[in-house]
């Protein structure tokens, strides 16, 4: 309990390289938020929040016990609730900043790459969540919780993330790709999925001077031969520009006539008539995976600055993305978050984002000493180590996962957690018919 006690202690000494005290101060400011002096004040209030969440949102009341301040529960949900929005958006900003990389890994030939991705969490069964975010449609009403959609931008060298965008359940990830481009300059390379895929995106990133790497949309045709007809049923819609190697040509997408929903005319309007892209295709060499035949599309056109293996290289680093998330909703436990208002459960998806930014940056310290990858060094051991680590003390050794690119396993568990059944009618009818079936729910 000694080791415990001095856990917020812990957290504000490495908390503060990225954003200190003053920082705190200066986001309410821009914020117009006043404030007074007392004893939860936005300083306090922030390490606290940053204290519950990095012990995987734990309870309020427990709260207490941990940071040894004598502050009640619902004191403490009021100072959340007087802490804008705003203020855990700047700091969010402000750590994703302090910890980029000043120099891309020399093998992406000086790219700065980004990862974008989606996913989703749940929230309590509230009726203002669900009219902002919606249940499972396959769900009945009272039977489900709502569900936002998130969409996340993360450093694909530190994992740190940039951004992350909320929105309602069946919005496609399309709709807020493009509100992340303000993160990105010119030079920068977006790797997405290929829900990410299309013309409309593509040329708004080479706009604004954006390589993008995506995986073919399923939708879409392509032929890897010169002799080819245009458009027609069961062919493809570009044309063919240069051969550059076996399945691996230059072709000219023409912009569609419909636009797509996400965008305004105007947006839809300035986007030019065509647009060069390479297309290329490979293989996996695992058997027994789900994917064999992977398909590129790219406008990184020089074949020479980056050959067919770095494409499908960089292409294969998307997956981390995939881990990231994990991190934040299995390990960091935010697969449910707890507040029961819209503007609550931002607050606690920023702060989630806020420790999540700190393990890495602690992860990117510790793999610079031990001579390995960021992505190398245990998350789940970081925050071990925060939670158990004394003020002042250095950083140890942590754990070096291994490096197993080729490791394939089935996505099924021996242990099932979950012994009871799921919920098919709302919660007051399953109680009455308690007493019409002698105590058990039919």
């Amino acid at each position: 309990m000694a080791i415990v006690s001095r856990t917020l202690e812990r957290i504000q000494q490495d908390l503060r390289p990225f954003v200190s005290d003053q920082d705190i101060l200066d986001a309410c400011r821009q914020a117009g938020h006043p404030w007074r002096k007392r004893l939860l004040d936005p300083i306090v209030t922030v390490h606290l929040f940053v204290l519950q969440i990095v012990h995987f949102n734990t309870a309020l009341t427990h709260l207490r016990h941990l940071a040894k301040v004598p502050v009640k529960p619902a004191a403490f949900c009021r100072a959340r609730m007087r802490l804008p929005l705003a203020v855990l958006q700047t700091l969010l900003s402000k750590t994703a900043t302090a910890a980029r990389p000043q120099n891309p890994p020399a093998g992406w030939n000086g790219l700065r790459a980004y990862l974008v991705d989606g996913s989703s969490t749940i929230c309590p069964d509230t009726p203002a969540l669900q009219e902002a975010f919606g249940q499972p449609k396959n769900q009945r009403i009272g039977c489900g919780f709502p569900v936002p959609k998130l969409l996340g931008l993360f450093d694909a060298f530190t994992g740190m993330i940039q951004e992350l965008r909320v929105a309602p359940l069946y919005t496609a990830d399309l709709t807020g790709a493009w509100r992340l481009h303000a993160w990105l300059r010119p030079g920068d390379l977006l790797v997405g999925d290929r829900g990410l895929c299309s013309f409309a995106h593509l040329a708004l990133l080479a706009i604004q001077g954006v390589r993008g790497l995506f995986r073919l949309h399923q939708r879409v045709i392509t032929r890897f031969r010169a002799y080819r007809q245009r458009g027609g049923k069961g062919q493809p819609s570009s044309t063919f520009v240069k051969r550059l190697g076996h399945y691996d040509q230059l072709v000219d997408w023409h912009k569609p006539q419909q636009k797509a929903r996400w965008m305004t005319r105007t947006q839809h309007d300035a986007l030019p008539a065509t647009l060069r892209v390479r297309e290329l295709r490979y293989w996996l060499p695992a058997k027994g995976q789900r994917t064999r035949v992977v398909t590129i599309v790219t406008t990184l056109l020089d074949p020479v600055l980056y050959p067919y293996a770095l494409i499908a290289e960089l292409y294969g680093i998307r997956w981390t993305v995939e881990t990231h998330f994990a991190e934040l909703k299995t390990t960091l436990k935010m697969r449910q978050v707890k507040c029961k208002t819209v503007e609550g459960v931002n607050k606690e998806w920023a702060v989630y984002c806020l420790v999540y930014n700190l393990v890495h940056a602690v992860m990117r310290e510790a793999a610079a000493r031990q001579q390995v990858q960021p992505r190398r060094i245990s998350f789940l051991d970081t925050v071990r180590w925060l939670l158990s680590a004394e003020p002042g003390e250095p950083l140890p050794a942590l754990v070096v996962n291994p490096d197993r690119p080729d490791r394939h396993e089935p996505r099924v568990i021996k242990d099932l957690k979950d012994t009871y059944r799921k919920m098919t009618k709302p919660r007051h009818i399953l109680k009455q018919e308690l007493h019409l079936w002698g105590g058990r729910a039919k």
